[in-house]
């Protein structure tokens, strides 16, 4: 992405990292691979359940405070070595992570984000896991996202930010 079109976009959106290089179709495959790999994961540590979630949310049990925690200081241990190193892609390209400002739009969007998740028993990660497992009446709550997703585009410059 050139320097132009980044500074025509909002900071926030902006997709910094994305790569100059062009790679075959196939290329992706590992990708797929991957995903199905994290989505047996999903299944089999019982992150798609909706006990487990609801649990959760009832504060009855530690299993998915103890996932999220793992993830949020994984991910922070990553970042942080990311920037310390200048880690770079294995392609040999810079990774940029930009710092990004709070605004009030992010409480009300976690608040909804919160609600759906709470009613839904289903965080937008595993949803396709649910699929896979056998769970179809997760489709009307991929529709919902989908659509949610799309309103949000549509209403955005209207929204607190």
């Amino acid at each position: 992405m050139n320097n132009e079109k980044v500074q025509n976009i909002d900071s926030n959106t902006a997709c910094v990292n994305a790569s100059e290089q062009q790679h075959p179709g196939w290329y992706n495959l590992k990708y797929t691979i991957v995903g199905l790999i994290f989505g047996i994961v999903f299944v089999k540590a019982e992150i798609i359940s909706w006990f487990r979630i609801q649990e959760m949310f009832r504060l009855q049990s530690f299993h998915m405070y103890g996932v999220i925690g793992t993830a949020v200081v994984v991910g922070a241990i990553s970042v942080f070595l990311i920037k310390k190193f200048n880690v770079k892609t294995i392609h040999g390209e810079k990774i940029v992570i930009a710092d990004k400002e709070f605004n009030k739009g992010q409480v009300y969007g976690g608040l909804l984000f919160g609600l759906g998740w709470a009613l839904t028993g289903a965080c937008p990660g595993p949803l396709f896991a649910h699929i896979g497992a056998g769970f179809y009446a997760i489709l009307v709550v991929i529709a919902s996202a989908v659509a949610g997703t799309w309103t949000y585009g549509y209403f955005r410059d209207k929204l607190p930010h």
